[in-house]
């Protein structure tokens, strides 16, 4: 017992991942009685998942940003930016909360969500005990802002739905489009394999 509570998986519970409801644990564990989703005491192979979505999204997080985001052509003559061409784009003409917006949407948050989730990754296989309560904040957050991180695909979508001019001028969204996207997806999947009760089970072993 830790901090005068007792959890669910000592109080021989399950609970179900769909609907909440409590399960006595039984052989195999079954299916909920409420809902009939499949019961686990833990995600199957939650870490082994984890991994796999974690290390796609950082290989594709390379292209993602080394490519073009988008190609303008305007009179005859084609530009092609990356992210951070862009954002550099939008600094240097004064428009300083637009280059925010995408250096935080598009280069920020999916680092950290990369860095955070490798770190939990980490510290739950190597049965770390330091501070599980801001551990499991850090998750919650991830898992928060992932649905946030597809504002630069967003913002290319604009764009190119926006400025057609024909011969004068056009938008095209480029090939980081799609490995950004690709990242934002893996990144998310990566946080929902995870399960945040892992990093209270070892409190619990050791208590």
């Amino acid at each position: 017992m830790t901090g005068g509570y007792t959890s669910a998986r000592r109080a021989g519970l399950i609970a179900c991942h769909d609907c909440g409801l409590l399960v006595p644990a039984g052989p195999g564990h079954g299916r909920c009685p409420r809902c009939g989703a499949a019961l686990h005491a833990r995600k199957p192979n939650s870490i082994a998942r984890a991994w796999a979505f974690l290390l796609a999204a950082a290989v594709m997080y390379v292209p993602a940003n080394i490519l073009p985001m988008t190609i303008t052509t305007a009179l005859g003559a084609a530009q092609s930016d990356t992210i951070m061409s862009g954002v550099i784009y939008f600094i240097h003409s004064g428009s300083w909360e637009i280059a925010a917006v995408i250096f935080i949407a598009s280069i920020f948050v999916p680092m950290a969500k990369l860095v955070i989730l490798i770190f939990l990754l980490t510290s739950v296989q190597l049965r770390c005990r330091w501070r599980p309560r801001d551990r499991t904040v850090l998750y919650r957050m991830t898992e928060l802002v992932g649905r946030w991180s597809m504002v630069d695909v967003y913002v290319v979508t604009i764009l190119v739905a926006l400025v057609k001019l024909g011969a004068v001028a056009n938008i095209e969204a480029g090939p980081a489009a799609v490995f950004f996207a690709i990242v934002v997806v893996l990144t998310m999947l990566a946080a929902e394999s995870f399960d945040p009760r892992l990093i209270w089970d070892v409190i619990e072993e050791d208590s």
